[in-house]
């Protein structure tokens, strides 16, 4: 694991900010997956957290490429995030994994008996995608 800081990130054709500053990295390798935790400042030089998987992965004729899945995390958010992921591990860690029959329990069940699973319906956020981009009327 490694600890970085002051490292800096060169911003192509940004003509307002051409190099962004790492304020702290953070790297943990685990297994055939790598996590970085950097911690980046806005213009406004307010922090925020980027997590970022990288896989190392075999393309088309052998050749080697990174598969990374980037999350930005901002600090208003911080308190939320890091109690949905203890809450996520916990439930792990205490052996409550779901099995093929409690996937099927939950597909069968009236709504009213889901809401009091863990993973209640009304726990989520219906978001469209194809909307995306487009102005609020």
């Amino acid at each position: 694991m490694e600890d970085v800081a002051g490292a800096k990130e060169v911003i192509p054709n940004n003509e307002d900010r051409t190099v962004k500053e790492e304020i702290f990295t953070k790297v943990v390798r685990a297994g055939k997956r790598t996590y970085f935790f950097d911690v980046k400042a806005t213009r406004k030089e307010d922090y925020y957290l980027t997590i970022t998987e990288s896989k190392k992965r075999l393309g088309k004729e052998g050749k080697v490429f990174y598969e990374k899945h980037k999350i930005f995390l901002y600090k208003e958010d911080f308190e939320k995030f890091t109690e949905g992921l203890r809450d996520a591990v916990e439930f792990i860690e205490n052996g409550n994994g779901l099995t093929a029959d409690s996937v099927t329990d939950l597909e069968e069940s009236k709504p009213e008996e889901v809401e009091s699973h863990a993973y209640a319906t009304g726990d989520f956020t219906d978001v469209d995608f194809d909307d995306l981009g487009k102005e609020k009327a």
